[in-house]
């Protein structure tokens, strides 16, 4: 306290400068419209910049949050139009059912003949293997591979990789495959050279497997040729997903994939 009131004598006249250069800043103010209307704004521009600031900071802290929320509400919505897009014959006595759990990639692939992902859920979090994987653009693979915490995807940019998918405008059905070369075209084959085709036309998963409920997007024919006896298309297809830039997906648990599996072996 002593040093307080040292600091005021010894800078008094400043002190007593500054008090009466604010009283007549204030004067000014009050008695000048222009004046005090331009106080005003500046004095709202500058708190407002600091809000802003603070906002922005506080939102950073809570994107990962909030990303989670959206991705779980993505979620909810996707399933609900899975359930009323589904339709299933009568005569397979079956009702499938879907559910959707967001998830992030760790790893990605795209490069090399034979891509995988890696996701951060895994049989801790309820995944198998067949569980198919997508985003909101359309599939990207199917889990092959799962340990405690982390889950293995086969890409569809893997050679390996097989896929029943459709022409959405017919519903002639084939299978996706990959040629390895471009991470943006894959191959639709099996289609036969009587059906017609148009480029632009969309490509959609067929429904049927128990990985993928049918008219999940996957994308647009590109180019078609016939194959070597020709008889059967070989057709380009243009991915709706960007395979380099994959972060957020969604994987896809069919609830009735076990009895599913039972009748599969119970067939054979």
């Amino acid at each position: 306290m002593q040093q307080l009131f040292n600091f005021f004598i010894k800078n008094k006249t400043f002190v007593l400068f500054l008090l009466l250069f604010s009283y007549a800043l204030s004067l000014t103010i009050q008695s000048h419209e222009y004046h005090r209307s331009k106080f005003l704004n500046s004095s709202n521009q500058i708190t407002g910049s600091i809000y802003g600031t603070f906002h922005g900071i506080t939102q950073y802290f809570n994107l990962k949050k909030e990303n989670q929320i959206l991705l779980e509400e993505n979620s909810r919505l996707k399933m609900t139009v899975f359930e009323k897009e589904n339709v299933v014959p009568v005569d397979t006595l079956l009702e499938y059912k879907y559910e959707l759990q967001p998830s992030l990639v760790y790893k990605n692939s795209y490069a090399l003949p034979n891509n995988y992902l890696t996701l951060n859920k895994g049989d801790s979090d309820g995944i198998e293997e067949d569980y198919g994987v997508i985003t909101s653009n359309g599939i990207v693979g199917i889990i092959d591979e799962t340990s405690k915490n982390y889950s293995r995807v086969l890409s569809i940019l893997n050679t390996n990789s097989r896929v029943n998918v459709k022409l959405k405008k017919t519903n002639y059905f084939g299978t996706l495959s990959w040629d390895g070369k471009s991470p943006e075209i894959t191959q639709l084959k099996d289609i036969q050279d009587l059906v017609k085709l148009s480029i632009g036309d969309t490509i959609v998963t067929s429904g049927y497997s128990s990985t993928f409920p049918p008219n999940i997007p996957v994308g647009t024919v590109e180019s078609f040729r016939l194959n070597e006896t020709e008889d059967l298309y070989i057709i380009d297809v243009k991915l709706f997903n960007n395979m380099r830039n994959l972060e957020h997906v969604y994987i896809i648990k069919n609830t009735d994939i076990n009895e599913l599996r039972a009748l599969t072996i119970s067939n054979e």
